[in-house]
Order: C-alpha cells, then structure tokens, then sequence
C-alpha cells in the first residue's frame, strides 16, 4: 500500500493520520512512528500488513490504526489522501 510506505519514510517524525474507527466515526491523531520508550516487553499480535503500530502522542500511548480505513496523512506540510 502506498500510504504504507509513505508512513514507514516519515522515518520518526511527528504526522497527521485520519482513520475511520472501527465503530464507523473519524478520528485524527497526531502521531509517530519508532517510539520505544514506553514498551513493556510482550509481542504485539497484529497482522503487520493490515496495522500500522503508532504512538498517540496526545494521549501518550500506543495505538493500532487500520491501513485500509486511513483517509489521509499530512506531514511536513503535505497532505496525501487516500483515493478510494
């Protein structure tokens, strides 16, 4: 997926992603990627190809975001849509 990679090369920079969660509403969270500080060990079980593993930075924790919900990402100024 194209967002997939586009995400992976924000390469620990803060972004912007805009998913909708699973109970069908829109969400926005300022996140990045590469986070290790707050780990405690255990093995993430999600399917790596459809979940992408951030950090919420506003509510300081980790969160699952669904590659296939992601209506956009913004980051360093550019905003990429997802174009279903």
């Amino acid at each position: 997926m194209f967002l997939q990679s586009v995400l992976q090369a924000t390469k620990g920079k803060f972004f912007t992603v805009v998913f909708i969660k699973k109970d069908g509403t829109t969400r926005s969270m300022n996140c990045r990627l590469g986070v290790t500080k707050h780990l405690k060990g255990g093995v993430s079980n999600l399917d790596v190809s459809q979940y992408l593993t951030v950090y919420d930075v506003q509510s300081e924790g980790y969160r699952a975001v669904n590659l296939s919900t992601i209506v956009s990402v913004s980051c360093g100024g550019v905003v990429l849509t997802n174009g279903k």
